[in-house]
């Protein structure tokens, strides 16, 4: 079993998105997918209403997850750990404990633009344009991940 684990700040907008989109490419095949923010900000939360919607429009239903705060035992559960921007993925890597846990570490977007290390923006503070935009982005990687994990699916 594959276990991924998609990280943003407060675990309420970018990664519950990345966690509905990934489940629904992956849900006929032995892979887990969860979510998780570098901030305690929205411990308990369920997504913000914008992506609860945008995830709606695209056939998603991801209003029954719930935010919680990455903790350095995901290391041990997770597989791959994707993050939305460079900044999660410096709080992340500061949290550690050896390369092998570094190694989990990736940018999800290096999945659509190889080594370019770009950031999927925080739609937090902008309209609902911005939710379409990230969630399309998500998407297109999650597809490329989905692929990896079953070539044959």
């Amino acid at each position: 079993m594959t276990k991924i684990l998609m990280v943003c700040l407060g675990n309420i907008c970018r990664s519950p998105l990345a966690e509905g989109i990934l489940k629904s490419k992956v849900f006929n095949f032995k892979t887990k997918v969860d979510s998780a923010g570098t901030g305690a900000y929205h411990v308990g939360n369920k997504p913000d209403a914008r992506s609860i919607a945008v995830a709606r429009t695209n056939g998603l239903d991801i209003s029954d997850q719930k935010a919680r705060k990455f903790v350095v035992s995901d290391f041990d559960e997770f597989d791959i750990i994707y993050v939305m921007d460079n900044s999660n993925y410096r709080n992340i890597v500061k949290l550690a404990r050896n390369e092998e846990d570094v190694a989990k570490v990736k940018l999800i977007l290096n999945e659509v633009f190889p080594g370019e290390d770009l950031d999927v923006p925080d739609p937090y503070y902008g309209g609902d344009f911005g939710f379409k935009n990230v969630y399309n982005m998500l998407d297109e990687a999650c597809e490329i991940i989905a692929k990896k994990i079953n070539p044959n699916g």
